[in-house]
């Protein structure tokens, strides 16, 4: 991939999404998880799910959620498994070279990690109204994609933390631009309402929290039923069990398909364009 640093991105929210057929099963095996609520058993990093089929298919992927793998369910590599497999491993497998295993599991966690910063940028330009910040998001585009593409070693080397800065201050000025068109009621529950809030369990049915700062708010089981969530920054917020039946979440700023597929909601519930109804909300 050959990107001008100054260039047009190439990746969109549309195209930012997993190909499971043309990756090598890098989420059963790059990441690690703990026995709980959403995962059945143990398994460490780099280490193969129990459930891996030969072909890189899960054997079980059908009934992930009753066999307690809800965790598979809702994770989300944003394109990063084909990107990996293909592009920077040139489709050779982990098993075909185990001694790429390292390098291919590491590159892996780190362009999750880029494409998840190009997802919410995409909608950071198409929300802005500032030309300014449009031109800055969409330089910051084009520099992550070409560090994603620079190569497996490269991955390895690049200064996630600094891009992950780069990023957040540029999505909490589009979001503050965004929210500055609305306001929230200053009574009852209201005003427990502000970034990183412990709001696990809150009773918010109904409400108009239209522009509110949710960003990285404990929201697990909270009930959110038709509730209006407008220009709401969910980036980060945990939404596990949230009860978002007839909610409208269809303006809501840098919301993803694991927060959503994560909650609980119903045929009433409005979703961007961009994200799916999850198969196990009720209709």
């Amino acid at each position: 991939m050959n990107i001008q640093p100054h260039g047009t991105p190439r990746l969109t929210q549309d195209t930012l999404r997993p190909d499971c057929a043309n990756c090598f099963a890098l989420c059963c095996t790059a990441f690690g998880f703990t026995r709980s609520a959403d995962f059945a058993i143990d398994k460490p990093p780099a280490a193969e799910c129990p459930n891996l089929a030969t072909d890189f298919s899960c054997t079980i992927h059908n009934r992930l959620r009753p066999r307690g793998f809800r965790g598979c369910t809702v994770f989300d590599c944003f394109g990063a498994g084909q990107s990996v497999s293909q592009g920077l491993f040139g489709g050779i497998s982990w098993r075909e070279d185990p001694a790429s295993q390292p390098a291919m599991f590491g590159a892996f966690r780190v362009v999750k990690q880029l494409h998840e910063m190009l997802w919410h940028l995409a909608e950071a330009h198409r929300r802005t109204y500032s030309p300014d910040t449009a031109a800055d998001v969409q330089h910051l585009r084009v520099t992550l994609e070409e560090e994603a593409a620079s190569g497996a070693q490269a991955v390895l080397q690049l200064d996630v933390e600094a891009l992950h800065h780069s990023t957040a201050q540029l999505l909490r000025t589009v979001s503050e631009e965004v929210r500055a068109g609305y306001f929230t009621d200053d009574a009852g529950p209201a005003t427990r309402l502000h970034a990183g809030a412990d709001l696990a369990g809150a009773g918010l049915r109904g409400l108009q929290l239209c522009g509110a700062d949710l960003r990285n708010a404990l929201l697990i089981g909270a009930d959110l039923r038709s509730t209006d969530l407008t220009a709401v920054d969910l980036l980060g917020a945990d939404l596990r069990d949230a009860r978002l039946d007839d909610a409208d979440l269809a303006g809501a700023l840098f919301l993803t398909q694991a927060q959503v597929t994560s909650a609980r909601g119903n045929g009433g519930t409005r979703l961007p364009p961009v994200l799916a109804r999850p198969g196990h909300w009720t209709d």
